[in-house]
């Protein structure tokens, strides 16, 4: 009876430690871009970055991306931690102006998901 007793009164103990939350999710302080595109001439394959607008929207909201520095792929970056639905427009004098799809951009519990996008331009 005494162990039937100590079980009975030791089982809420037990049972609380077994509720612990270990899933606590640990966000990094970095931001994301949500949109990086990448554009290319469509005839020659090569990369194009000088003279380059990029020009994302969704709804009313409007924003040129920026160029990330990086010498070997150039890429436009921006709605940084934004998520939304995007129409991205690349523009580039001696080229026909793009208009893309609708990019969506969506969010985990800490950061968006980066989209990956690579544009090509036909010379006019």
């Amino acid at each position: 009876m005494k162990k039937i007793f100590l079980l009975l009164a030791c089982t809420p103990f037990l049972l609380a430690t077994t509720c612990e939350e270990d899933d606590e999710i640990y966000c990094t302080q970095e931001a994301k871009a949500g949109l990086n595109i990448t554009v290319k001439d469509a005839v020659t394959g090569d990369f194009l970055s000088s003279g380059v607008t990029v020009i994302a929207q969704d709804g009313s909201y409007t924003e040129t991306l920026e160029q990330f520095p990086n010498e070997e792929v150039p890429v436009f970056i921006g709605a940084w931690e934004r998520a939304g639905t995007y129409i991205v427009t690349v523009s580039k004098e001696g080229y026909q102006t793009f208009t893309t799809e609708p990019i969506v951009v969506t969010a985990d519990i800490c950061h968006v998901i980066p989209q990956q996008v690579t544009v090509e331009l036909l010379p006019n």
